[in-house]
């Protein structure tokens, strides 16, 4: 169990758990940015116009071959 929980998913990308840990807390935090612009563009239109949309397509591509 411990394993399944921990350890076969890190496994799958290659990683240790603690080096998928530091990737999940940085791509959470580059969502958080992305929601912040979103945000802030929600409420002044001209700002921010392609921030978030920039981010998730650099999150996009750092992610969509992991694994594979």
């Amino acid at each position: 169990m411990f394993r399944r929980i921990f350890i076969e998913h890190p496994e799958s990308v290659d990683e240790s758990y603690f080096e998928h840990m530091a990737f999940a807390l940085k791509f959470a935090g580059l969502l958080t940015l992305a929601a912040g612009a979103a945000l802030i563009h929600a409420f002044i239109p001209a700002a921010c116009e392609k921030t978030a949309s920039k981010i998730i397509g650099k999150l996009y591509a750092r992610t969509h071959n992991r694994g594979k």
